[in-house]
């Protein structure tokens, strides 16, 4: 059932007339290149959290980042939240002082300390839900917690690095749909306080009713075959173009390799290949791009997928005769 949704003055979205009932699906796939699924209740009960060298002060943890999102959305919706769905990378493994001289294999559990450098985490909201293209999408939100980014020989009060979104979920493919109003790709707070401050002002500014919007007007655009082939050619070229004139072309954070398994779902895709004709809507290519951006490292995860809806709706204005994207389909 499709649940139409609003935003009043605050960003909470009013009550519904009517509530659709959502299944809880798995969520792990919606990142899926070197990355490992864990669950938050591992990482708030067997992790370490890492401190600021010069005063043994701890950094914000990943769990407080998590819960803290959650509290804050919950609040502004109204509605509940699954259980986040977390993935990791990048282990730092130590071990206990008493186990210093011990061998790898003979340390015994208690003995070995653990956490992760970096994070990707989503939750959804069930009751909020959006029909595009005949696709059911769900209300997401979630972030990205990398402690690489953090200069950790200091002391307390240096900047943290967050990043934090509010978009949907495709439901058939865990597609992430991410837009730049809905996301802040490099929070800088120095206190959990900040950070609160920080995620609350996403929320409350993010309108779920226009983002809905703009992504079913992609699928009122279709590419013909000769058309597809060409962006895929141009895309290709871009990462490769000299400096004076890349600066010329909007932004695309999509590597090669994406491009070519965006390509190989044009033609095998279950959900969103072309047509019989050859020809592809921009809902459904939106969809093959967002799909290949999951072999993407954390770190870059998240900002390639509000990058390739910008680049989409860019595609989508040069069809209409806008010039700014036009590169990619001439």
């Amino acid at each position: 059932m499709e649940l139409q949704i609003t935003n009043n003055q605050n960003g909470v979205h009013d009550t519904p007339q009517t509530v659709a009932t959502v299944e809880t699906t798995d969520n792990s796939r919606f990142l899926e290149s070197n990355t490992e699924v864990i669950a938050l209740e591992e990482i708030q009960n067997k992790h370490i959290i890492p401190v600021f060298v010069k005063d043994n002060t701890p950094l914000i943890s990943q769990a407080d980042f998590i819960t803290n999102a959650r509290d804050i959305v919950e609040e502004l919706s109204g509605y509940d939240s699954t259980h986040p769905t977390l993935r990791v990378s990048h282990a730092i493994k130590g071990r206990t002082f008493e186990a210093r001289n011990k061998k790898a294999a003979d340390l015994l559990e208690h003995e070995k300390t653990i956490y992760y450098e970096r994070l990707a985490w989503i939750s959804e909201i069930p009751n909020i839900t959006e029909t595009i293209n005949g696709q059911s999408l769900t209300l997401c939100f979630g972030g990205v917690k990398s402690y690489h980014l953090d200069n950790l020989n200091t002391k307390n009060g240096s900047n943290q690095h967050f990043k934090f979104f509010m978009g949907f979920k495709v439901r058939v493919c865990t597609n992430l749909c991410i837009w730049t109003d809905g996301f802040s790709h490099n929070m800088k707070v120095r206190s959990l306080e900040e950070l609160y401050t920080a995620i609350y002002e996403v929320v409350n500014k993010y309108d779920s009713v226009q983002h809905s919007k703009l992504l079913g007007s992609l699928s009122n655009y279709e590419l013909s075959e000769q058309q597809f082939a060409t962006l895929v050619g141009k895309s290709r070229m871009y990462n490769h173009l000299p400096k004076p004139q890349k600066k010329d072309i909007p932004e695309l954070l999509v590597s090669d390799s994406q491009i070519n398994a965006m390509t190989r779902a044009y033609y095998a895709d279950d959900n969103f290949r072309r047509n019989g004709n050859g020809s592809i809507n921009l809902w459904n290519m939106y969809n093959l791009l967002t799909g290949s951006i999951k072999s993407s490292y954390i770190d870059s995860f998240l900002d390639r997928n509000a990058n390739a809806f910008t680049f989409t709706k860019g595609i989508a204005n040069a069809l209409d005769g806008e010039d700014e994207f036009a590169w990619f389909l001439q």
